[in-house]
């Protein structure tokens, strides 16, 4: 259970000593505040406003009890069972199954699902893929990728402001020009797969977390399969057009295989889908 957060923690604190490392070599202390508050500023900005931003980016539309009682009910009686307040609901009219949660926090939340889901899966399939949403509004991780993409985006921020300026601004001996070039370029690479990296371990997170409320783990593993095979299949185009959304959907149609896995927001579908079938087997 606790697996997943001590993973996330190491990468976090990974992440934030990398960021103190090159901020010092970079930009020196006036360097890391700037870089820092730049960075936190727009992703904080992002985070408060996600919910309304990416809807009406996927022009979602609300729905309720009466305009999508199956939908509802199953959000609602998975709510209840998370101990979640009831979040806001929505449909997005696109052929790609898929589906995401958004919001600052539980008190803040929605749910999407797109057409093409409510049509491939089974209502017991998707029961369990609404559960892994739910878990990650119940694990705040929204928050969690908001401060892992402030640090990241601020170690980028610091590599240009190198570029611009030449590393360190204060008074002390600066490092060697081509250390520094070789940090600029290496330095927001290595940020970015641990930002990803971090984001795996929130998606295994949600698996586990939405396997529990909806005490169905074999229902979320069908699901993943579906949707993974009818994803390759069906670009997204709202996804493709802002790629920055792709990690919020339950499975990441711009990811590829290979070196790319390493910047994949995603585990593999067949990492995924064996661990809830091993949960699957340990509750029965």
């Amino acid at each position: 259970m606790f697996g997943n957060w001590i993973k996330t923690a190491l990468l976090m604190a990974t992440i934030v000593a990398l960021f103190g490392m090159i901020g010092m070599a970079l930009g020196g202390a006036t360097g890391m505040l700037l870089g820092l508050a730049f960075a936190a500023v727009t992703n904080f900005w992002a985070y408060w406003n996600s919910d309304q931003l990416v809807l009406r980016m996927y022009q979602a539309e609300e729905v309720d009890a009466a305009s999508a009682p199956a939908l509802y009910g199953i959000v609602a009686e998975l709510a209840r069972r998370a101990g979640l307040p009831m979040p806001r609901v929505y449909v997005i009219d696109e052929d790609q199954p898929n589906a995401f949660a958004t919001g600052r926090d539980p008190e803040h939340a929605a749910v999407a699902a797109t057409t093409g889901i409510l049509h491939l899966l089974s209502p017991r399939e998707l029961r369990g893929v609404l559960a892994h949403e739910l878990a990650h509004i119940k694990h705040r991780d929204t928050l969690i990728s908001t401060l892992s993409a402030s640090i990241a985006g601020a170690i980028s921020t610091l590599a240009q402001f190198g570029m611009l300026f030449g590393g360190r601004g204060d008074e002390r001996e600066g490092v060697h020009p081509l250390v520094a070039l070789l940090v600029m370029i290496v330095a927001p690479i290595a940020a970015l797969i641990i930002q990803m990296a971090i984001s795996r371990t929130r998606e295994f997170e949600a698996d586990r977390g939405g396997a529990e409320i909806s005490g169905d783990p074999e229902a979320l593993a069908a699901a993943l399969e579906k949707i993974h095979a009818y994803a390759n299949q069906l670009p997204m185009a709202t996804a493709q057009a802002h790629p920055e959304t792709a990690q919020m959907m339950i499975i990441n149609p711009l990811t590829g295989g290979g070196l790319m896995s390493l910047f994949s927001t995603h585990p593999p579908v067949e990492a995924r889908v064996a661990r809830l079938l091993a949960m699957a087997r340990g509750a029965a």
